[in-house]
């Protein structure tokens, strides 16, 4: 116990330097904390937006259908097996029919997804309960706030859609705007008519026919025997994933620099102080105190240097990152275009994980530069320590 008090009086003898390399290795906790924080939060924060209101529990996928080839949208659908239509009468799954269209509004044509999604599910947030309200007999239609700024609609605004059916005759008909949501995620959004799905279904001829069906979040996915196809949630959200390990790596680079600057600090602070500290060792070494003592000692110097750092990052990391977490972080309108589904306010999120992972990891390498400089002493012998001499 002598050790780490001897050390820590040491430490703090050597008065602005000591703090000076605290405080340094403190901007390195405080930095590493609060951008992880960050990644993580927008991780978490995006994911739950897209599972409410996209994803789900998973997605049963018809044959052929993928999402990044607007060609492969006309032939992907097919009829829900027996299995699905078992959990959507148990309100376990909806099941959302996609096509294609073209929209004419002033003049103006513009490509669009038509989305027939169920009115009374309860299985995404989607506000499809409006789809339920109809004046003269003119379908309903539900749109995001982004596609009625590119599409200059408003509510109530009524517009045409033509499109191509099944049998290959193009046919077109009018739709009217009963609710304009504002949602955090782009993929329900962009350039998409949310459309009554019976309705959908009889337009283009695909009578109890689907492109996707989404489960519930705690409903099991089953075994259908036919050519739809489950996609899990670690399946539907790898772009996510993947999105913000590359923001996650491009942070590391951050990182690894600062820890390096910390570290070359504390390492030449010990280096020195060893050196113009030779007669004190030559004397506790005079005094009983074995080399492997001496070492230890030094090498606690350097680790006193850790947990002040630790506490002034405490001082002033603490304030900042409670205000971050509870009061968010207000991000630019144009982070909507990052395609993150963050909103306008991004909270933070830091781990117990997070946070003693990193001060350990910390605490390891500052041990280990401290013990670098120090582990020399292990082979001077005590009366050339009495006399002062190189090590």
């Amino acid at each position: 116990m002598i050790i780490p008090v001897l050390a820590a009086k040491n430490t703090f003898r050597a008065g602005i330097k000591t703090w000076l390399n605290s405080f340094v290795l403190s901007l390195s906790i405080v930095t590493i904390i609060w951008l992880q924080g960050i990644y993580k939060g927008m991780e978490l924060q995006a994911s739950k937006a897209m599972i409410d209101a996209e994803l789900g529990g998973g997605q049963y996928w018809a044959h052929g259908y993928d999402p990044y080839d607007p060609f492969s949208i006309d032939d992907s659908h097919q009829i829900i097996s027996p299995q699905l239509s078992e959990l959507i009468e148990k309100n376990a799954a909806t099941p959302i029919l996609i096509t294609r269209g073209m929209l004419y509004k002033d003049g103006r044509v513009s490509p669009v997804l038509l989305k027939g999604i169920d009115p009374v599910q309860k299985i995404l947030t989607i506000p499809s309960h409006v789809l339920k309200n109809s004046e003269d007999g003119i379908i309903p239609a539900l749109i995001g706030t982004r596609m009625a700024k590119s599409a200059r609609l408003q509510k109530g605004d009524i517009f045409t859609v033509q499109w191509k059916d099944s049998k290959g005759a193009f046919d077109a008909i009018n739709f009217q705007v009963v609710e304009i949501m504002k949602t955090d995620v782009q993929n329900i959004d962009n350039n998409q008519l949310w459309v009554p799905l019976a309705t959908l279904q009889g337009l283009f001829g695909l009578d109890k026919e689907a492109t996707i069906i989404v489960l519930g979040k705690n409903t099991q996915a089953v075994n259908t025997n036919d050519n739809w196809s489950f996609k899990n949630l670690d399946f539907l959200l790898q772009d996510l994933k993947t999105l913000v390990q590359a923001k996650t790596a491009g942070g590391m680079i951050f990182y690894v620099i600062l820890i390096f600057l910390a570290m070359i600090a504390i390492f030449d602070t010990q280096t020195l102080s060893i050196f113009k500290r030779k007669k004190e060792i030559g004397t506790l070494m005079a005094l009983g105190m074995t080399n492997g003592k001496v070492v230890a000692l030094f090498t606690f110097e350097g680790i006193a240097y850790n947990f002040l750092a630790d506490l002034i990052a405490f001082v002033y990391g603490f304030p900042l990152m409670y205000l971050t977490f509870t009061k968010g972080w207000k991000l630019p309108a144009a982070t909507d275009s990052y395609g993150f589904a963050l909103g306008d306010t991004l909270y933070p999120h830091y781990s117990l994980q997070l946070i003693f992972g990193t001060l350990i990891i910390l605490l390891i390498l500052t041990a280990v530069v401290s013990y670098l400089p120090a582990r020399k002493i292990s082979k001077l012998k005590p009366t050339k320590a009495l006399r002062g001499s190189t090590i």
